[in-house]
């Protein structure tokens, strides 16, 4: 890696590192991996994000300002996203409802918009409304699926990388799942012509086999396959094998670049993911595990002195929503909570360290200011509605959300800003307002002056009606159905003890 400053994050992308599995090994051929996570938006489609890019604005097929579109299960909307944000282009991305959380969330936040399609409608789904979006509008729509530069930047770039790294070594086999079958085309084409003793194997969902079936896949003029493969099934691994078989992949089978197809399970898929976490300290996602998967399988018959390289796509932060964490508490399990009990403090089954701290005014010296200021905070007629608070504290946060949905004007003392904390200011305040109501916690809402509680206390006011009544007493507008369920504001972790 060099030590020279980037221009871009852009010029990041590549040149990801091959790992040896010996961990997890079962006595066949050595297992490798080439991590492509380690690109700078966490997975393979990076690169065909940058390329894709780059060649319409060579070719001149997008125009600076134009709007981008595309279809993706997630991984190529975020590597755009990526490009797109430091190009300056807007992007719109499409895809299936059923894909994971994280991946909506990644996209929007590096700006891009996403546009759901119905689950029922499969990938093809997803690929119609992005060509409607595109014709519609004249936005330039990437292709990922059919377009050549996807293949070739994969056979510039990974299949260049893979020679270099098994330079003095043989590279007997190299397995990869499809998805668009960039990887799978672009790698192929090199190793077929330079290493023509490596054998290429494609995984696929055994329950969704469309490579194995035989059934070729025909496309209209719009590049819309005519009709949904009869051998789809719903599955797990995202990115893998929609509901048609791409036309990257169908010339890739019809130019025998593939000489091998093994199906992978969801299930060994799932297991295979954890284990890669567990046993090496890799994360990756579920196609990742599913390659693994089968990649444990092919070196297992190939047997000792035989080298076997696998793709990982992706990383596996992404799946969180998703199946491949469901086995995962966000609580303690009692093996936690026993090593929690094996020492006395700072423990969620007794009171907070500083409970046993002076409570009353008598017992803790208060500046006298910080009692005006509470005081005059409080019964302040211009601003009935007040609270104080942390600036990031997320359960002020949570009461911030429901009053702005509410559309309750209000004001936040956010007792931590820097101005008081200059003057030591901010310790005496909550010193102060301890004094007052007999609570040490953050945030604490007042209505009218008088006292509502701390967060828990007014989302179940909220929920009872008791603080919307109180808001009409006072004559504060606020919409009360705006929210009907207050503890979904909760930060996920605080939830379960709500």
């Amino acid at each position: 890696m060099t030590s020279v400053p980037y221009e871009s994050i852009l010029d990041t992308i590549g040149n990801t590192p091959v790992v040896r599995l010996t961990r997890i090994h079962e006595g066949g051929g050595a297992l490798f991996a080439k991590l492509e996570a380690f690109n700078p938006g966490g997975s393979v489609k990076d690169r065909l994000a940058s390329a894709v890019i780059a060649e319409a604005e060579r070719t001149g097929a997008l125009q600076p300002g134009q709007t981008v579109v595309e279809a993706t299960s997630g991984n190529t909307g975020i590597g755009l996203a990526m490009v797109c944000a430091r190009k300056g282009y807007p992007l719109v991305i499409v895809m299936p409802e059923n894909a994971s959380l994280e991946r909506r969330k990644l996209m929007r936040f590096f700006g891009a918009r996403v546009v759901l399609t119905p689950a029922v409608e499969r990938g093809s789904g997803m690929l119609a409304k992005a060509i409607e979006l595109a014709e519609t509008h004249g936005w330039f729509l990437c292709r990922q699926f059919e377009t050549p530069v996807n293949a070739a930047i994969h056979a510039r770039t990974t299949a260049r990388e893979i020679l270099e790294a098994f330079r003095d070594r043989p590279l007997d086999y190299w397995v990869t799942g499809t998805g668009t079958g960039g990887t799978l085309a672009g790698v192929a084409s090199v190793l077929k012509r330079e290493r023509p003793q490596t054998r290429i194997v494609v995984c696929e969902p055994d329950n969704s086999t469309l490579l194995s079936s035989g059934i070729t896949q025909t496309f209209d003029e719009r590049g819309m396959p005519t009709r949904a493969h009869t051998r789809f099934r719903p599955h797990p691994m995202q990115g893998w094998s929609p509901d048609f078989i791409p036309q990257i992949v169908g010339k890739a089978m019809a130019e025998g670049l593939v000489d091998e197809i093994v199906p992978v399970s969801g299930g060994s898929a799932l297991a295979a993911a954890r284990r890669l976490a567990t046993d090496e300290g890799i994360l990756a996602g579920i196609s990742g595990g599913a390659t693994l998967a089968g990649a444990i399988e092919v070196a297992r018959r190939a047997g000792p002195g035989r080298n076997v390289l696998c793709m990982l796509p992706d990383t596996g932060e992404r799946y969180l929503s998703t199946i491949l964490f469901d086995h995962i508490a966000e609580d303690m399990s009692p093996e936690e909570e026993e090593i929690s009990h094996s020492t006395p403090g700072y423990r969620f089954d007794r009171s907070p360290s500083f409970a046993a701290s002076p409570a009353t005014p008598g017992e803790v010296s208060i500046d006298p200011a910080a009692h005006a200021f509470v005081d005059e905070a409080i019964g302040d007629p211009d601003h009935p509605v007040v609270m104080f608070a942390l600036t990031w504290c997320e359960f002020c946060w949570s009461i911030r959300k429901l009053f702005d949905r509410a559309g309750i004007a209000y004001r936040s003392i956010d007792i931590d800003a820097p101005e008081r904390q200059r003057n030591a200011m901010d310790g005496e305040i909550r010193k102060a307002l301890r004094a007052r109501i007999g609570s040490p916690t953050i945030p604490q809402v007042f209505v009218g002056g008088r006292h509502v509680g701390g967060c828990t206390d007014t989302l179940a006011a909220w929920k009872d009606g008791s603080l919307s009544a109180r808001l009409a007493a006072a004559g504060i507008g606020h919409d009360p159905g705006a929210c009907p369920d207050p503890d979904s504001l909760l930060p996920l972790w605080a939830r379960a003890k709500a």
